[in-house]
């Protein structure tokens, strides 16, 4: 397992993140230790939470379980999904997130977050606010760096914008989703956190189950995410990703890779890309994502992979020019 910076924070993160949205959910608590003790024992130092993660539970388990080596893992979470049935018990104004970090905090059973993510874009908040709100956490010491996840490029380029204008903390993480059939963040995104050395963690590498290799010629199986979670459903509902699973499903099996192992191989290889998270309900499905750090993702190997989907379109329509 490599280690590598963490955009200009300084900080060392493994160049896999792993995610917890699947603890106390698809994964009981005993499972849950069983991913985290198979993580370390792989190197991983840098764990992805958010509040939302089982209503806080993801939170908890992941608390208990770092409360012996916590000086020696980064830890995000995030705020602005509803934590309640109060009409305030979500969004990221500023009232929101002073309450929302101290909540995570004490589920963590940790005196800071290395990482607070905006979960999402709040269009009922002013941008400024959500900033304001981000900085008096950062300055009370409850926080170290910034992050926004699901943002888009102007989004994140408006909140630089202000920070710089104002002198505050500005997002020094992203976390966008990126996988083979989902690349809208090559266009824009990605060359924003390159140009502006912002760290990229992105989500779904695998999409949702897409390229785990269960889906192969004429085979598209039952009691899959994809199946089953009407939001996966509709994510990956087109036809043609399916076309794209299945000519990489083959391509895997042309390497004598599992699909797993190369679809975070790919995404990681991204020169943006600091680390792709995994994630898995057991052990089974964390192996292969482990083996990912074994694959020489070459730029040419990288080319002909990505020439098996769609390349996404550019961010102007000057074409002649590109």
């Amino acid at each position: 397992m490599r280690f590598v910076p963490l955009g200009r924070t300084g900080v060392q993160v493994s160049e896999l993140c792993f995610g917890t949205m699947s603890f106390g959910g698809d994964a009981d608590e005993a499972t849950s230790a069983q991913l985290y003790a198979e993580c370390r024992n792989a190197g991983i130092n840098f764990f992805d939470c958010a509040d939302a993660y089982g209503s806080g539970v993801s939170e908890e388990i992941l608390g208990r379980l770092i409360a012996k080596e916590r000086d020696e893992l980064v830890i995000t979470s995030k705020v602005f999904n509803p934590m309640g049935s109060d009409i305030n018990s979500g969004g990221t104004n500023r009232r929101h997130v002073a309450r929302a970090v101290d909540a995570s905090l004490t589920r963590l059973g940790t005196d800071r977050l290395d990482v607070y993510f905006v979960h999402q874009f709040d269009d009922k908040t002013p941008l400024d606010e959500t900033l304001r709100g981000l900085e008096d956490v950062v300055r009370a010491g409850k926080v170290l760096y910034l992050g926004a996840s699901n943002y888009a490029a102007w989004q994140i380029a408006k909140a630089l914008g202000i920070s710089a204008r104002e002198g505050w903390s500005r997002f020094d993480v992203l976390q966008p989703m990126y996988n083979l059939v989902k690349r809208q963040a090559e266009s824009e995104i990605l060359p924003l956190a390159k140009s502006e050395n912002i760290g990229v963690i992105s989500y779904s590498p695998v999409g949702g189950g897409l390229l785990s290799g269960k889906f192969r010629p004429g085979v598209k199986p039952d009691g899959t995410r994809l199946a089953d979670n009407a939001m996966y459903a509709a994510r990956y509902g087109e036809s043609w990703v399916y076309q794209v699973a299945e000519k990489f499903t083959v391509f895997a099996d042309s390497m004598g890779v599992h699909p797993v192992s190369l679809a975070l191989a790919w995404v990681g290889a991204h020169e943006a890309i600091t680390a792709p998270i995994v994630g898995a309900r057991n052990t089974d499905q964390l192996g292969p994502a482990l083996r990912a750090v074994d694959i020489d993702m070459t730029e040419d190997l990288r080319a002909e992979i990505a020439a098996l989907s769609r390349t996404p379109a550019p961010a102007h329509d000057r074409f002649e020019e590109l």
